[in-house]
């Protein structure tokens, strides 16, 4: 009896978000830090991980009559326009792979953001989808997006089935991953005929309070499961990221209705119809104001001195997930300025040669220091003072929070320090930016978080995910950055939507 011949999926992933403001674009060594990988590499890298390729590797091992073909797989930490060179190198790797000639496609999966810019482009991810489509027009085409992905509507035309993250911090990036699998199987099985529409209600919403736990977006995501039917396979919302700054930046609503069963469309039209509606009626909910760093502290010390535990303050305008660059010292100028008495800890800035004097220095050694206001001094001076080395790491950890878990991570080189004259005031600093929200970061530099009350995070809403039950109270503040919270600050040059009262005449001010 003759050997079975197996399917063959094709998984070519992209994962960049993209932000105009930030001073500091991403280049291939960016990429080559993170993930710049194919093959058994990619897979074997991410398996058992709580991404969209941890859940290709499970689907490899769970259907033995695929054979899945990783090819180039790459993702770097929200920064900057990518250098469109880095871009091209990609999308010229994954089409040539694809073209080769003893290649045979049953289908392909795109693992992708949505948000990604270079410095040419400002939808580097629908041209590289317009790319593998007009090169495999009749394969079966799926792809994933982050729930903060500035979609455009030819994106229906070009795919066959597709999802997004339903979670805000993201902890379902596998199940993302798993929904557009099932429909690229369920098309083989001659079970479902499907089409993609994407639609957009012409809003920029801000991104802070996108939460799924509760709030505006907690109501639109169970609109979304609500609208599912037997016409309607998929219903997808996406807040958006605006500081992508492009002319599809802002909200969107994917459905995936069958082609048998919604034959006329009437079901696809009325689920996006409705989400529209419902993402108008709900926008002004999504702007929040919150306190500045001083009002923020001082808050945080009133319930610090509780007894409560733990207690933190992020700085959303400084996130590394938002394109920050760990270097805007509002926050730790009024962490000093404030002196404040109880255990603290600020994570942290991303300072290549405080690093360099940190290790020079040896541990117990004292240097002094100028932090922030290194790569832009457009967010306030650098905070001159002298610290004292606690400990110094080569940087890397794997992260053991629900977001992302077990992804090695790189910071390079870094250094815990001391205030001199005040040791219970800590700070992290890192060659690379790095993001502090899994408690791997901080168990890498010796940090009992037990015996900590105040901890200062650059970060926004992902840090919930591993701290919101590790801590008493989370106090944001609003603080000057790349991605500030009142996006009337920045300036916008093509974003067109509207947020809320705001139009985007009034953004381009």
């Amino acid at each position: 009896m003759g050997k079975s011949i197996k399917k063959r999926l094709a998984v070519a992933r992209f994962w960049y978000e993209g932000n105009a403001f930030c001073p500091v674009p991403c280049a291939m060594a960016d990429f080559e830090r993170r993930e710049w990988r194919k093959g058994g590499d990619a897979l074997a890298a991410a398996d058992g991980t709580a991404t969209e390729l941890g859940e290709v590797a499970e689907f490899l091992r769970t259907h033995p009559d695929w054979e899945v073909v990783a090819l180039r797989c790459a993702s770097a930490l929200p920064g900057g326009p990518i250098e469109n060179a880095v871009h091209r190198a990609f999308t010229e790797e994954v089409l040539a792979d694809l073209a080769a000639g003893e290649s045979r496609w049953d289908a392909v999966y795109l693992s992708l953001h949505g948000a990604a810019i270079t410095d040419r482009r400002q939808s580097p991810d629908l041209d590289f989808v317009r790319a593998v489509r007009a090169l495999l027009p009749g394969v079966p085409l799926g792809a994933s997006f982050d729930l903060h992905a500035n979609l455009s509507p030819e994106l229906g035309g070009l795919l066959d089935c597709a999802s997004g993250y339903k979670t805000y911090p993201h902890i379902d990036m596998r199940e993302a991953a798993r929904r557009v699998l099932d429909m690229l199987l369920r098309m083989q099985a001659g079970e479902l005929s499907p089409r993609v529409f994407v639609a957009k209600p012409d809003l920029l919403l801000s991104s802070f309070n996108m939460r799924t736990d509760a709030g505006p977006m907690r109501e639109l995501q169970d609109l979304a499961a609500a609208l599912a039917d037997v016409r309607v396979a998929e219903v997808s919302v996406f807040g958006g990221f605006p500081y992508a700054d492009t002319v599809d930046t802002g909200a969107s609503v994917l459905v995936v209705a069958d082609k048998v069963r919604d034959a006329g469309g009437a079901g696809a039209s009325a689920a996006a119809e409705a989400m529209m509606a419902a993402m108008r009626r709900l926008a002004p909910a999504f702007a929040v104001s919150l306190p500045t760093p001083q009002e923020g502290l001082a808050l945080a010390v009133e319930a610090a001195r509780s007894g409560a535990g733990l207690v933190a303050v992020t700085d959303p305008g400084d996130n590394p997930l938002s394109g920050g660059v760990c270097d805007t010292p509002a926050l730790f100028r009024a962490l000093l300025d404030a002196q404040i008495d109880l255990p603290c800890v600020f994570a942290s800035f991303a300072d290549p040669d405080a690093v360099r004097r940190a290790h020079e220095a040896g541990q117990g050694g004292v240097c002094e220091l100028a932090l922030g206001g290194r790569v832009s001094g457009d967010f306030g001076p650098a905070v001159r003072a002298a610290f004292r080395v606690e400990r110094y790491t080569d940087g890397e950890f794997s992260n053991i929070g629900p977001m992302e878990t077990g992804v090695r991570t790189s910071c390079g080189r870094t250094a815990l320090l001391s205030l001199r004259d005040r040791p219970n005031v800590q700070v992290i600093v890192t060659e690379r930016v790095a993001p502090a929200n899994d408690p791997g970061f901080f168990a890498l530099h010796g940090i009992d978080l037990d015996h900590v009350r105040l901890l200062c995070v650059k970060a926004k809403n992902h840090f919930r995910a591993a701290f919101l039950p590790l801590c008493a109270a989370i106090i944001d503040v609003d603080a000057p950055g790349p991605a500030a919270l009142d996006l009337r600050l920045l300036p916008f040059r093509h974003a067109r939507q509207g947020m809320g009262a705001t139009d985007a005449q009034d953004l381009r001010k």
